[in-house]
């Protein structure tokens, strides 16, 4: 099976990923995983006074510096791991990276807000769940 892991380096990332670990009889070893990040765009006056080549090289830095724990975990548990990233809004980066790789199930952490706080802060997770037809685990 093929799972994607949005993750942003939050606690909430590293309670997923070790969630998975402890159910390795279900989700461990074996599987393909996908470690994705996304990373906020800057915005167009900022960007317009950077080269497209310098621009694509912070995006990538800024995804670096999340991905790097989440896959050396993920290796240190024996998983088939890849790393992605996208720049942009995170819920739409994350449906259009889940429409390319086609996985099996979308994995993510959740910070928990109430119905009122999804309203008030949005979710990235409401909005992947609005975008996408994978099934989806949300780990709490």
């Amino acid at each position: 099976m093929k799972f994607l892991l949005p993750i942003d380096g939050s606690r909430y990332t590293r309670r997923m990923l070790s969630y998975i670990a402890a159910h390795d009889e279900l989700l461990g070893a074996g599987h393909e995983y996908v470690l994705f990040t996304s990373v906020p765009l800057l915005t167009s006056r900022a960007a317009e006074f950077f080269k497209r080549s310098d621009l694509d090289a912070y995006y990538k830095d800024e995804a670096e510096r999340v991905l790097r724990s989440a896959r050396t975990f993920a290796e240190k548990q024996g998983w088939k791991v890849r790393t992605a990233f996208g720049a942009g809004h995170a819920a739409e980066a994350i449906t259009n990276l889940a429409k390319k790789e086609k996985p099996d199930l979308i994995i993510m952490g959740t910070h928990g807000h109430s119905a009122l706080g999804n309203v008030v802060l949005g979710s990235v997770a409401n909005g992947v769940m609005a975008r996408c037809k994978v099934p989806m685990l949300f780990i709490r």
